[in-house]
């Protein structure tokens, strides 16, 4: 039996799924996608362990923000931030070390 899995991420983004649902959207071309898939779609990023990165979607991060989406830097677990919908995705994939400056 293995005791790992490898896989391509040069790091991990945790997006809270329960934000994402209450804002029903928000994101993306129409503004009607969810935030961890407009990321990944916008980026070019695959899903799952095969991706450059893993946007991973998760319970509940426990913030609950009024209009935003909380989102958890894997390489900055200190700094969390709240994601306004429209935001710019390369400006916030920057700020997560998703895209060179």
């Amino acid at each position: 039996m293995k005791d790992h899995v490898r896989s391509n991420w040069s790091g991990a983004v945790l997006v809270c799924a329960k934000c994402s649902k209450k804002l029903d959207g928000g994101f993306g071309d129409k503004g009607r996608t969810r935030l961890a898939k407009a990321l990944r779609r916008h980026l070019k990023i695959g899903k799952g362990r095969k991706g450059a990165a893993g946007i991973v979607e998760v319970k509940c991060l426990g913030v609950c923000p009024r209009g935003a989406v909380t989102v958890v830097n894997g390489a900055a677990p200190d700094r969390w931030l709240l994601v306004r919908p429209g935001a710019e995705l390369d400006e916030l994939a920057r700020e997560l070390g998703l895209l060179e400056a």
